[in-house]
This record gives C-alpha cells, structure tokens and sequence, in this order.
C-alpha cells in the first residue's frame, strides 16, 4: 500500500505497526501529530494499547520507563524543549536497559523561541546511552521506527532508540511511503521476549544503592551495549531490506565515494539536499561524493577511518556545540585522530530550521576546498 502524507503521521503509523502495548507522552510543537495520531488510533480501536495523557515530558518518560520494565513494547515522542525536560529519565531509561524507541522531532532550543528544525536537541543528549539515528525522507522515517525496535530488543543490546527527524521540512511535509502488510512486519519485528521484568504478582524490593564496586562494570556494560547497537544495525537493515525491498544503509549511505577527493558529511534532512549537490559537483567534474550519517550513536568510526585515505571531509551540520563548533565536525575529527590525516572543514548552517539549498552546499564544498574556510565556517547568518 502506498500512503501519501507527512512525517508526523508516518511516525505514528510506524508506530501503529509496531504494535506497542503502552504509549505516554506529552504534545509539543512540531511533534503534536505523531501523539495526536496515536491517541486517535487507540480510541478507534486500530491500536490495542494503553494510552496515558500526562503532565509533561519528564512524567512522559517515566511511565513508559516503568511499562518497560514490566515487559511490554512501548512509544513515546517529543521534542526540543520536551527533550530537555526528559533528561533526567532518559539516563535512567538507558541504565536500566529498556528498550524503548522514541521519536524525537529537531527542533531549535530557546531562547529565542524558535519552532523551526536545528538537531541541537538531540545531539545535547548523545551521551545518555540512547542510540539515536537520523532520517531524511518519509519511507526512511517508516523504516526506521521499525527498525529500531528490532535492534532495542536485541538480547545483547537491550537499550533505548531515539529516531530523529527535521521539523517542519519533514514533519509536517507530505511524502510518499510504500507501507508493507501486518503479518510481514509481525515477522521482522516478532513479540519482545524480555530477559527479566517487574512482575506484579510477586512484588519484590529492590536497593536504588549501587556500591562503587558495581557501578563502574554496569557503565562498562552499557558502553558495550552502545557498541553492539552499532554493529548489528548494518545486519537489521539488511535484513529489512531483503524483505521488504527499501535501503537506507545502514549506519552510514555511501554515495559516489569510491573514486571521491572529497566527501560530504551530513544527516537528516540535509542529506537529501546533499545528494543533489553531490550530482551537481560531478556534472561539473568535482569529484565529490557523500557519506550521509544514519547513526549518529554510537558514531560510526569504522566507516569514516575507511573512508579516510587522504580524502578532505566537508561536514554540513544543522547544529551547534557552544565553545566547539559542530557536534559532527567533532566527533569527526576525534575518530580520526590518530588513525588517518585526512583534513575536516566544518559548516554549521540552517540553525533555526533556515533554508540550505544544494547550491548552498555546493558553494560550501568550493570554499573548503579553495582553504577560505579552514576548520569552521558559519553559513547564512544574517549580515
């Protein structure tokens, strides 16, 4: 089946197919679709699910964290600001080893208010255990959602997913997605068999005190956790793709990088506009090609010191890391180190959901590569 729509409503109807048990969240804009959609889908009766309206984020997070931990399959979705809020939990959510997906729709942070798409929300949270992986057209958005959750439940993985996508370019932008049936998707993403839960029926009490012996392994445990997230992703897209025929890539899509002297780096919504610079600059004989990151957690170091050999990296990111410039550009040049001396040059552009075009990029890539931006550059900020 083919379904015409925007990103927030492939979101939910990802979800839907998903087939979670519990869903709690708070709506916020540009995220409201998606919850809306489910609530609508829950009263309806197409959902089999327990739908809970709370107070905020913070209480959003918390109760899927403790339906989690009773065994079920559960959703939640937010945003900017409500991703903020979330902090504290999503800590615990990835301690805990519940493998919850979330939707995350990127949204600027305030102040300034601002509602328009910048992934300095999402990014702000990297290191709370959470994969996160990035979108950047509707069917991937579908995919993805699930996906995720066929890698959460993984028995060596058993941690949270945050599946990341454009506000407004996309979701609130109708696309095309080729929607597969029930049973085949029931197939890919069987029933979660936990390996422990809460079980109300012999309540037991457990210590919140960790002793300094212990905590130090369960961090080591969540790292390497982290780490198996990124190496059975390649396996769980391939795997979806001989099923159901869409590709995405896996943690990174490579595109005309074999023969590439410079290679673009981007995600999300900026990654279609990428491919379309990409054809550009080789039209005019630029060999340029691009790696758009899929799974930003953990960071997909493998590929890019692969992909190094000598090459100059152009990262064309819709973020900023205060004091360090952007968050790609970073984590970039840290995996790098030590390995290859490829040459990085950063852009941060679009913050605030600001339009870059392909010919913007293309004009970026001509600056990198003439050395009038060395390490970082600012892109169409007002004069």
């Amino acid at each position: 089946m083919i379904m015409i729509d925007t990103g927030d409503r492939i979101a939910a109807k990802a979800a839907q197919m998903a087939r979670p048990e519990f869903i709690a969240a708070y709506p916020i804009t540009p995220q409201t679709v998606i919850v809306e959609k489910t609530a609508e889908m829950v009263e309806s009766g197409e959902l089999d699910a327990e739908y809970v309206r709370v107070e905020s984020e913070h209480s959003a997070m918390t109760a899927v964290i403790g339906a989690a931990s009773t065994g079920i399959r559960t959703f939640t979705a937010t945003s900017s600001h409500g991703l903020a809020l979330m902090h504290e939990m999503l800590h615990w959510a990835a301690m805990a080893r519940l493998p919850i997906v979330m939707v995350n729709v990127n949204r600027a942070l305030g102040p300034g208010w601002n509602i328009w798409a910048d992934q300095s929300d999402a990014l702000s949270q990297r290191d709370t255990g959470w994969a996160q992986v990035y979108c950047s057209n509707g069917q991937e958005i579908f995919d993805t959602i699930l996906q995720a959750y066929r890698l959460a439940e993984m028995d060596d993985v058993q941690l949270p997913v945050m599946v990341n996508f454009d506000a407004f370019v996309m979701s609130h932008t109708s696309m095309p997605v080729e929607v597969p049936e029930q049973a085949a998707v029931d197939a890919f993403l069987p029933r979660w068999k936990p390996q422990w839960k809460l079980d109300p029926d012999d309540p037991i009490t457990l210590s919140n005190m960790l002793p300094q012996s212990e905590y130090g392994g369960m961090r080591k445990n969540l790292h390497e956790g982290l780490l198996n997230a990124g190496r059975h992703w390649p396996e769980v897209c391939r795997e979806w793709t001989q099923q159901f025929g869409t590709d995405h890539g896996g943690t990174v899509q490579e595109m005309l990088c074999d023969d590439a002297e410079v290679i673009l780096v981007a995600m999300g919504a900026f990654g279609a506009e990428a491919r379309m610079a990409v054809q550009e600059l080789r039209g005019k004989g630029i060999k340029v090609g691009l790696a758009r990151i899929r799974m930003f957690r953990p960071f997909p170091a493998d590929v890019f010191r692969r992909l190094a050999t000598g090459r100059r990296f152009v990262v064309v990111e819709r973020n900023v890391a205060p004091g360090v410039g952007g968050t790609v550009y970073a984590e970039l040049r840290s995996c790098l180190y030590g390995h290859a001396t490829s040459p990085v040059t950063g852009f941060i552009a679009g913050l605030g959901g600001r339009d870059v075009t392909y010919q913007n990029i293309c004009e970026m890539v001509a600056k990198a590569m003439s050395g009038d931006v060395v390490d970082v550059g600012w892109w169409g900020l007002q004069d």
